[in-house]
């Protein structure tokens, strides 16, 4: 048996699930009889980003929404989107730029770190990268820390990857 276990704590969203969400949300807007005839459109930037268009706040509003729920029915956590603010864009239009978060930041990472290690389970946790990798000689600590890491209020979404 090997000697040691790990797994990495990472913090993304699944493009192919925002592409999904995307498909649905665009399919919804052709079919909205409040859009019909407006400039309202949107348009997906390389799975990172949405750019919305809209004739006015309102219906920039309207827009969001449909966008919005087809990412939380994909199961894309909130915590994972950003909102831009709306702006002015040509042609009496307005913009706004939904984004999505990657990665855990390095100050959020050290203090996700520093909870691994107040919890007395003993484990290992490093920062590596954007993500945080956590090892140890039991599984059975691992899972513990598993169940301990998701049981934290943490202000971005987390998913377990490369179990070993």
């Amino acid at each position: 048996m090997s000697g040691e276990f790990s797994f990495d704590i990472v913090s993304e969203v699944d493009k192919m699930e925002v592409k999904n969400a995307f498909n649905q949300a665009e399919k919804e807007l052709q079919n909205r009889y409040d859009f019909k005839g407006t400039k309202a459109e949107m348009e997906l930037a390389d799975d990172s980003a949405i750019d919305l268009t809209a004739d006015d706040e309102f219906r920039m509003g309207q827009l969001y929404d449909i966008v919005f729920s087809k990412l939380i029915k994909r199961n894309i956590d909130a915590k994972m989107i950003e909102t831009g603010k709306i702006e002015a864009a040509g042609g009496m239009t307005v913009k706004q730029k939904v984004s999505f978060k990657q990665g855990i930041p390095q100050d959020q990472a050290k203090a996700l770190v520093k909870q691994i290690k107040d919890s007395k389970i003993k484990v290992n946790a490093q920062i590596q990268g954007e993500q945080v990798r956590v090892s140890s000689k039991s599984k059975d600590d691992l899972q513990k820390t598993m169940q301990f890491v998701k049981g934290l209020d943490l202000p971005y979404a987390i998913n377990f990857t490369n179990y070993r």
